[in-house]
């Protein structure tokens, strides 16, 4: 997995490093737009597929460059079986949840663009804390929260279907970095990111083409 993913970042890097120092400046003076998303990106946990969800809230320039920060969690269940003694001293089976909730920073650089495709490449680093929890048939136990840090380097494949909407899907490879003997087991894993992509300000620009917003920032365009 880790293999895996330098390579892919060092091809991906070197692919677009003149490209993006070329154009970054000119992106930065450029007016930016508001980037707001929920999403939900799949992966394995445990060898079972799994989701976690998250929004997103950042700046957008020109549609080719994006940075902003979000908060995502675990959308599912994912356990273990424990061993534990009630109160009783009877041995009994129970299952051991894992949960954990993060903040990630995210920057996304579109490097190939057409008039209908569209290829970029989103980095994400998160910084959190994990824990896990279980029944011992009275209350709830809840182990130490830990510190939890990974980053996501990836591929964006985007498909617009029209100047309002399309399809979207983000290939990562999650790689923790933190207490990597148990988190790795349990986080390192691929992830996909099927995406339904709707631009509310093509639309505004579309249907009302003579107002002063349209031709400000305006018109729609492919």
């Amino acid at each position: 997995m880790r293999i895996f993913a330098i390579i892919l970042f060092t091809t991906i890097s070197l692919s677009i490093k003149g490209q993006f120092l070329d154009t970054f400046k000119v992106f930065l003076r450029s007016r930016p737009s508001i980037d707001a998303r929920l999403e939900s990106r799949y992966s394995f946990l445990n060898n079972n597929a799994t989701k976690v969800s998250g929004v997103r809230l950042g700046l957008s320039f020109r549609r080719k460059l994006r940075v902003g920060i979000g908060y995502s969690w675990l959308d599912a269940k994912v356990s273990d079986k424990k061993i534990i003694t009630d109160d009783y001293g009877k041995l009994i089976t129970t299952d051991e949840f894992l949960k954990f909730g993060y903040v990630c920073y995210y920057a996304d650089f579109v490097f190939h663009k057409t008039k209908r495709w569209q290829l970029s490449v989103p980095i994400q680093v998160g910084t959190g804390l994990y824990w896990t929890q279980y029944h011992d048939g009275e209350k709830t136990i809840k182990t130490k929260q830990r510190f939890l840090l990974f980053y996501e380097p990836g591929i964006t494949v985007q498909f617009k279907i029209t100047k309002w909407c399309g399809l979207g899907m983000d290939v990562c490879a999650r790689l923790a970095l933190k207490n990597t003997k148990y988190v790795g087991e349990k986080l390192n894993s691929f992830v996909l990111a099927p995406k339904l992509l709707i631009w509310f300000d093509q639309i505004f620009y579309s249907i009302a083409p003579k107002s002063k917003i349209t031709k400000k920032y305006g018109p729609a365009y492919w």
